[in-house]
């Protein structure tokens, strides 16, 4: 379990996710 591959992948798809519910609540 590499922190180079899925890890950081899986941390910025969250991000991103993240992002668009807070961009959302606020429209």
């Amino acid at each position: 379990m590499g922190f180079n591959g899925g890890s950081s992948f899986v941390l910025i798809v969250v991000l991103f996710i993240l992002l668009i519910i807070v961009g959302a609540s606020f429209c």
